[in-house]
This record gives structure tokens, C-alpha cells and sequence, in this order.
């Protein structure tokens, strides 16, 4: 029997997204089936049971649908920031934590049984530049997450470094500097290691895969930065998605359109496998489904279906501007 998923994808509005699309995937088949709702720019979301929690980039609000309710828009509410780019929950699903992209700020909402935030925002915004003029004149929060142990990281693009917080019901808590990366290198995405105190980093202007040791203070140390690009390759690339599934790591390069796949080695150490062409321009969002890879595609638009071991592109949902993919319930 086929493995069928209907999922979502977002995409930006300037690229020609007319909305939140709906997308059917049976077995490295991808089809679009209409769109479910109009918001648009929707770069990240996370979902708490039937609810959707999406970032309106362009806006700058979050919008909450309900997926019961035929994605029904229950809730909208400022970001904290300007261009929300990333959303978390926390493990009660009553914390959710907005990295702001445009000026820098990490916002946390208290949530209520309902889901829907309590009062005003607690934010923080890091004061910090770097030297890519063009890129890293101030801050720009462009990640946030919560460890098992309820720690909100925070990655800050503009200041080249990651960001910790021990947040309260309404408090983020004390910002800790807890990893400086290499001046320039432009901090993007983490991924948690699901057993061992390590986390994955992969820095967008620098393109690379940094392995982080979570240190008894709680400051990450580098034991690892690995090129997301193959060797000799100078291309004018910037890293994008980060995804840990199992023992693999996937990063994507966009500019040299590729997805890179890392093995990781029972210590947590990772060993570069190979480099393969995305199926479009400029891959984004990563979403493993099945036995597929799942790649959005900013500039060419299109979400393509990779098998996950290896091998060409299966197929292409045209979604135009892709920037984002989800699991419906």
C-alpha cells in the first residue's frame, strides 16, 4: 500500500504565493491539491495538536489556524519583532518563543489552555553587529528553540553567536552568550542530538556544520566545523535548512543548490557522505516524509521529493516562493 501524507507548504507572496497550499505525497509523488488558507510569507510554523502556529513574515504576525476547523484563522497577533522568520513550543505547549529576522528580537508568549498568547510579549534583543556589512549591521535572530532540559536557544545571525535563556511561564530569563562563531560566519539553524549533550549548528554566510559540546556551565565548545560545500567548491552559497534524522544530518546549500548528507558517529562526531542537486533554486525548508526528502525552494519555487539514501529527484509540486513545509495532523 502507498505511504499518502497530505501536507502543507508556505511560500512568499512576491514569488506569487497565493497562500497556504495543501500538498499530497504518496511515496515521492507530490501533487498540489488547492490552497486551504490566504495567509502568505510564511517562512516557519510549528503545530500544537490541531492548531498551527505560522509567522505572516511581511506582516509581522503570527496567525494560528485551526486544521479541525477547515484551517479556519482563529488568532492573529504581533510577532514581538519585525519579519518573524522561526517559531518554537515547549514541551507543555505553553511557551511559544518567535525569532524576529528584522530587528533582532527573540520574543516568548505565554500561552493559555486555548493556545492563545496572555499579555505582551517578553523580548530580547541582542546588541551586536559583525563584518558582512550587507548582512550583519545589527542583530538578526533567526532561530529559536527549546532542549530537552527547557533551555531557549536563540541563534543571532547578525552577531555571529548563539543565545541561551532559562525562560519562566512569562520570562525568557537572563540572555546568556553561550558560543561565538568565527567572525562573519552567521549563525542560522541548531538541531538537538536526541541522546548526547551536543548540538548541531549550521552558520548560513559561512556555509558550514558546526558539532557543539554543551559544557558543565552550560557554554557550548566547538569540537567540530565541517564546509557544507564539497571540497574546492567557492561558489557564491549561503547554507540554509538544517535536519537530523536518525544518524544522518542534512544541510542545504543554496546558490549551489545542493543537499549535503552527514553521517553521525556514535559519539556524536559527523563524517560528510556526499552532495546532491536540490531540483530547484535556492532549497530552504527540509521535511523528511516517508522515505523521502522533502526540499521548498525559495527563488525557482517548488517543493521536489528526494529518496533519502540517495538518487535523482522522484518529483515537483509546483509551490511558488516555497519557504516553508508541514505535516498536517
Amino acid at each position: 500500500m502507498d505511504h499518502e501524507r497530505m501536507l502543507i507548504a508556505g511560500g512568499y507572496a512576491d514569488a506569487g504565493a497565493a497562500g497556504l497550499y495543501r500538498l499530497c505525497h504518496a511515496d515521492g509523488r507530490l501533487t498540489v491539491d488547492g490552497i486551504i488558507a490566504s495567509v502568505c510569507n510564511v517562512s516557519g510554523g510549528v503545530r500544537r495538536g490541531d492548531r498551527w502556529y505560522l509567522v505572516d513574515e511581511t506582516a509581522g504576525d503570527i496567525v494560528v489556524l485551526d486544521a479541525d476547523r477547515e484551517w479556519r484563522e482563529v488568532a492573529r497577533f504581533a510577532s514581538g519583532g519585525d519579519a518573524p522568520c522561526h517559531l518554537a513550543l515547549n514541551a507543555a505547549a505553553d511557551l511559544l518563543a518567535v525569532a524576529n529576522y528584522g530587528d533582532g528580537a527573540t520574543a516568548l508568549f505565554a500561552l493559555d489552555d486555548r493556545g492563545k498568547p496572555v499579555g505582551a510579549p517578553d523580548r530580547y534583543r541582542h546588541d551586536g553587529s559583525g563584518p558582512v556589512a550587507n548582512r550583519q549591521e545589527g542583530p538578526h535572530a533567526h532561530w529559536v528553540g527549546f532542549a530537552p532540559d527547557g533551555t531557549l536557544y536563540a541563534t543571532d545571525l547578525g552577531s555571529d553567536c548563539v543565545l541561551a535563556f532559562t525562560p519562566g511561564r512569562d520570562r525568557l530569563g537572563t540572555a546568556r552568550v553561550v558560543y561565538t562563531a568565527p567572525p562573519g560566519s552567521g549563525p542560522r539553524q541548531i538541531a538537538f542530538h536526541p541522546d548526547l549533550p551536543i548540538l548541531y549548528l549550521v552558520s548560513e554566510l559561512a556555509s558550514t556544520l558546526t558539532v557543539l559540546d554543551v559544557g558543565a556551565d552550560g557554554m557550548l565548545i566547538a569540537r567540530q566545523i565541517i564546509a557544507t560545500l564539497p571540497d574546492g567548491v567557492d561558489d557564491d552559497s549561503l547554507a540554509g535548512a538544517l535536519l537530523l534524522a536518525g544518524d544522518r544530518l542534512y544541510v542545504t546549500n543554496r546558490g549551489h543548490d545542493s543537499v549535503a548528507t552527514f553521517a553521525i558517529g556514535a559519539g556524536g562526531d559527523v563524517r560528510p557522505i556526499g552532495h546532491r542537486a536540490s531540483g530547484g533554486v535556492s532549497p530552504r525548508f527540509l521535511l523528511i516524509d516517508g522515505d523521502y526528502l522533502l526540499v521548498a525552494h525559495e527563488q525557482s519555487g517548488g517543493v521536489t521529493a528526494l529518496p533519502l539514501d540517495a538518487g535523482p529527484v522522484a518529483s515537483r509540486a509546483d509551490v511558488p516562493g516555497a519557504a516553508f513545509l508541514g505535516e498536517t495532523p
